[in-house]
């Protein structure tokens, strides 16, 4: 790995222990049963914080479509309606679940107050575009239908996800500012998985990158899409640097890495927020490779950029 002397020193350790193994169609369900198991036995060993319930719920599919599951995570004793924050969960489009988020969503409740819903979208490649978006979407709009229910103030409501997540929630908000069915106020952007057209192989100018590789995006674009990336006619909803227009837009955070695949693409897309005139903000970590703030919560770039998520979330939900 020739950037590794570029690492943040706090951040070399769990590189270092990562078993960075292909990601391709004959690894996929064997990499799938170790990352659900790896979240299980994660989840059993870290503080139980007590003061955040959680429940499941199956959403019904929009008209008549895949049900879906949510989890909806509150803080004890909410005693009035709090903001909504939907939550999408990463994994390049093919990896991933509710039980990888858990323990980081109990700490958003606990640091915002906010009502979240952690949405568990099909998975490519055996459900590409548009599966995983209409599950995002269904979950927004069961957020809606059933505020009351959930103690959800419907003004203040926003999204956010890492990686494919990200990108998802970028393309969502594109999807409602369209429809004009829904508001929200904020889009929370960690290290978005937005531009089909990164998967240029790694040459001395573009050198492969750590965690998440070319190879590994270009198998992620593939199974998401249903058909080769990179082409003139994918669309915005399936990759949001695709959009032609940004404006109409919530207030968007974009944060990254310096070592990060996606770092080019992310600062090109907050810059294009920026001149669609949507408040943005972007902050950029020197030494941070893919999923830093994840497999590295102690490091002090880390608990930056957590604590930057959180007040911006903070912000955007309490003070408008």
């Amino acid at each position: 790995m020739k950037i590794n002397h570029r690492v943040d020193p706090e951040l070399i350790r769990v590189l270092e222990a990562y078993p960075d193994t292909e990601l391709n169609q004959d690894t996929l369900a064997a990499t799938r049963r170790m990352r659900d198991k790896q979240a299980l036995e994660t989840n059993a060993i870290l503080p139980k914080m007590e003061e955040v319930t959680q429940k499941d719920y199956l959403v019904p599919g929009l008209a008549g479509g895949h049900d879906v599951s949510v989890r909806v995570y509150k803080p004890v004793g909410q005693p009035e309606k709090l903001p909504g924050f939907l939550w999408i969960h990463g994994g390049g489009y093919v990896l991933g679940g509710m039980d990888g988020d858990d323990y980081p969503n109990k700490l958003r409740v606990q640091k915002t107050g906010c009502v979240i819903v952690s949405v568990d979208y099909r998975l490519a490649p055996e459900n590409p575009y548009p599966a995983p978006l209409e599950d995002c979407h269904a979950a927004l709009q069961w957020m809606f239908d059933h505020a009351d229910e959930l103690g959800i103030d419907k003004s203040r409501v926003a999204i956010g996800g890492t990686s494919a997540g990200g990108g998802l929630a970028a393309s969502l908000a594109l999807l409602v500012r369209d429809r004009a069915e829904l508001k929200i106020i904020f889009q929370m952007l960690i290290y978005p998985m937005i531009d089909d057209r990164n998967i240029a192989p790694a040459s001395e100018t573009r050198p492969d990158t750590l965690i998440w590789s070319r190879a590994k995006n270009l198998f992620g674009w593939t199974s998401y899409l249903g058909r080769p990336p990179g082409k003139e006619d994918i669309t915005a909803y399936e990759a949001a640097a695709r959009a032609k227009d940004l404006s109409g837009l919530p207030p968007a955070l974009v944060v990254v890495g310096d070592l990060d695949l996606f770092v080019a693409e992310n600062i090109e897309y907050a810059r294009r927020l920026i001149c669609a005139g949507i408040p943005t903000e972007l902050h950029v970590y020197p030494g941070a490779y893919h999923g830093f703030n994840g497999f590295a919560p102690g490091a002090a770039v880390s608990r930056q950029c957590n604590d930057t998520c959180y007040r911006a979330l903070n912000k955007a939900l309490y003070q408008g």
